[in-house]
C-alpha cells in the first residue's frame, strides 16, 4: 500500500457518518466512572479523558464524576496490559484511545496482546496532526524546516507522544517523503511519554520541532511558547484554529488525522458495553460537543460500536502495511 493510499484513507476517515445508535439499554449504571489516560497530563489522550469526562458529567450522561488516572509507558502499552490482565470485566471503565493505540497494535509493540482484547466503544472526533516550532524559531513554514532535514538530517530532531514508528513519528515521515527527502529513515525523532512533555524538550532547545495533534498544541500556541508550521488536513480548519497554514498549502500534500475514541475491558458486560456506546454517541450528537469539538480543531468522526470496531481493525491492516513499506516492519 503507498503512501498515497494511506493518506486518502486517513482523509476519508474524517468524514465518515455512522447510523443513529439505537436506544441505550438502562440497566446499568456505572457506581464509579474511571477513565484511563494511558499518558501523562498535557497530551491527547489525557485531553480525551479528561474533556469527555467533564463533558459527559455536565451533560448529565453520568452519575457522578469521572475519575482520570495517568498511567503511562509503552506507548499506551502499559494501560492496555492493565486492563485486559487485571481489570478485564470492570463495567465502570474506559481507555482513551486514537491512531496512536492502533499504530502500537499494527506493530506489535503491546507483547501479547491484541486489539480483540477489549471492546471499542466509539470515537468522538478526529485530530488534525501538526508540526510545530518554538515561537521564536527562525523557521516560519514546513518547506523550511523539512529543506534543513533534507540538508542536514542529523541536526533537525523531531519530537512527540507516539513511540519510534508510532503515530506522531509517522506524520512526519509522510510530509519528509513527500518534500523530497530520499530516505525517510534519515529523519531524527525522539519520543517522550507525551506530547506536553516533548514541548517541554522543544522550549528547552533539546528539540527542533514538534510533531503531534492540534488538541496537544493547542493551549501552547495561546500561551505564546510555539509557532504550529503546518496542520495536515486536507483544508484550513475553522473557528479559532482557521489562521493555521495545511501542509497543503504550503506545497506538501500531507494529510494525518488521528482519531479519538475509547476502548473498554474485553469481559465488560454487553449491558455495560451498550451504556457506554450510548452515552457517547449521545454526547457527540450534542451542541456542546460540538462547540467542544471546533474549539479544539477536532473534525467529524462519528463511530460507535460494531462500526467503530470495523474501522479500527482496518486503521490496524493500513498501518502495518504502512510500517512494512518504510522498513519499520520487516
Amino acid at each position: 500500500m503507498s503512501f498515497e493510499s494511506i493518506r486518502r484513507g486517513i482523509a476519508a476517515a474524517t468524514v465518515v457518518v455512522a447510523a443513529p445508535f439505537a436506544a441505550v439499554a438502562q440497566d446499568f449504571t456505572p457506581d464509579n466512572p474511571e477513565c484511563i489516560a494511558p499518558a501523562n497530563p498535557g497530551g491527547g489522550w489525557d485531553f480525551t479523558c479528561r474533556q469527555v469526562g467533564k463533558s459527559l458529567q455536565d451533560a448529565g450522561l453520568i452519575p457522578s464524576t469521572m475519575q482520570v488516572v495517568n498511567l503511562s509507558g509503552g506507548g499506551g502499552g502499559v494501560a492496555f496490559a492493565e486492563v485486559v490482565n487485571k481489570r478485564s470485566d470492570d463495567n465502570d471503565l474506559i481507555v482513551a484511545a486514537s491512531s496512536a493505540t492502533a499504530t502500537r497494535l499494527a506493530q506489535g509493540a503491546y507483547p501479547g496482546n491484541s486489539m480483540d482484547q477489549v471492546r471499542w466503544l466509539g470515537s468522538i472526533g478526529a485530530d488534525y496532526g501538526v508540526i510545530a516550532v518554538a515561537a521564536d524559531s527562525e523557521i516560519d513554514t514546513l518547506p523550511e524546516l523539512l529543506e534543513q532535514v533534507q540538508e542536514n538530517p542529523s541536526e533537525v530532531n523531531f519530537g512527540g507522544g507516539s513511540a519510534v514508528g508510532g503515530w506522531d513519528h509517522l506524520k512526519v515521515l509522510i510530509a519528509a517523503q513527500d518534500a523530497g527527502v530520499e530516505d525517510v529513515r534519515d529523519v531524527k525523532y525522539i519520543a517522550f511519554a507525551g506530547g506536553g512533555e516533548a514541548v517541554t524538550q522543544l522550549l528547552a532547545g533539546s528539540l527542533q520541532a514538534f510533531t503531534g495533534d492540534l488538541s496537544e498544541a493547542q493551549g501552547f500556541v495561546e500561551s505564546g511558547d510555539i509557532k504550529v508550521l503546518a496542520v495536515l488536513a486536507p483544508e484550513r480548519l475553522s473557528g479559532e484554529v482557521s489562521e493555521m497554514p495545511t501542509a497543503r498549502e504550503q506545497g506538501i500534500d500531507a494529510i494525518g488525522a488521528n482519531w479519538r475514541g475509547f476502548y473498554a475491558p474485553g469481559d465488560m458486560s454487553d449491558a455495560a458495553y451498550d451504556y457506554w456506546v450510548g452515552q457517547l454517541d449521545t454526547l457527540y450528537d450534542s451542541d456542546e460537543w460540538k462547540a467542544v469539538m471546533e474549539a479544539n480543531g477536532l473534525a467529524p468522526l462519528d463511530l460507535h460500536g460494531a462500526e467503530f470496531e470495523s474501522f479500527v481493525a482496518e486503521s490496524v491492516s493500513n498501518i502495518e502495511n504502512l510500517s512494512r513499506e518504510i522498513g519499520i516492519l520487516q
